[in-house]
């Protein structure tokens, strides 16, 4: 793995970084799948070193470029960045660190996924940073009008209340730390995949994917090692609970409410 160094990053924006990405920057399963034939590579989880250059070249892209770069992706991500495909990321209002380092991961392999590695085997560094600052830029809740599937059906109450422990307290016994220490008390903090806008049945085939280990480009094997400590049901808690925008609630009130 290549040397990490924060420079003069806060810890706080160092350790999200860290954090795996969830999406973005998500694919695996179904249309984005990462099957059990395709193994991603183990050894280094991804390419991406978070150097003053790097973080420079992901958040120095142009948002007009980007929109046009974008129109690749609309028939997938939506006009808006919200999807019609409930499998499918959203990529409105995504961090564009958590964006370009997914791209990244795409187009080495270290993330997997027959269509993604397609779309960008012959996009630039640049392209991925023009893209990442257009779809930051983007409104973070969908169009009143639209008819898409963002936000799902809230989760029953006992899945709530499930959720909610893993999301503001994590379980110490098993060593799962809280979902929001790194992706944000209202489920988006800068450097981290955004969980506050983001589709169920995908963040829980993500969420399924890292603990099954055919997703592997989480930085230190941090998702990887929380997930294979949740129950299939926590798992589906979880993703529920994020898919119907609850994240974005202080948890005292988001339960069946």
């Amino acid at each position: 793995m290549r040397r990490v160094r924060t420079g003069r990053f806060p810890l706080a924006l160092a350790a999200a970084i860290f954090a795996a990405a969830l999406p973005v920057t998500l694919w695996a399963g179904g249309y984005f799948g990462a099957s059990d034939k395709a193994q991603p590579p183990i050894r280094i989880p991804s390419e991406v070193a978070w150097t003053d250059s790097t973080i420079a070249a992901a958040t120095d892209g142009d948002a007009v470029r980007g929109l046009i770069l974008a129109r690749r992706c609309v028939r997938c991500h939506g006009e808006e960045g919200f999807s019609d495909n409930t499998y499918i990321p959203n990529l409105a209002g995504m961090d564009a660190l958590s964006f370009w380092k997914q791209m990244q991961d795409f187009q080495s392999g270290k993330r997997t996924s027959s269509v993604m590695q397609g779309i960008v085997a012959d996009r630039t560094q640049r392209d991925f940073a023009d893209l990442a600052a257009y779809y930051a830029m983007l409104l973070s809740t969908p169009d009143p009008q639209s008819k898409g599937p963002f936000p799902g059906p809230r989760p029953s109450d006992a899945q709530s209340d499930v959720a909610s422990q893993l999301v503001t307290l994590g379980e110490g016994k098993r060593g799962i730390p809280p979902c929001q220490a790194c992706h944000g008390p209202a489920a988006y903090v800068k450097g981290a995949p955004s969980l506050a806008t983001q589709n169920e049945n995908y963040i829980l085939t993500q969420l399924s994917a890292f603990a099954q280990g055919t997703r592997s480009n989480d930085i230190n094997l941090r998702m990887r090692t929380i997930t294979s400590q949740m129950t299939p049901s926590e798992r589906e808690a979880i993703a529920k609970y994020y898919g119907a925008e609850m994240g974005v609630l202080p948890a005292a009130t988001s339960r069946g409410k």
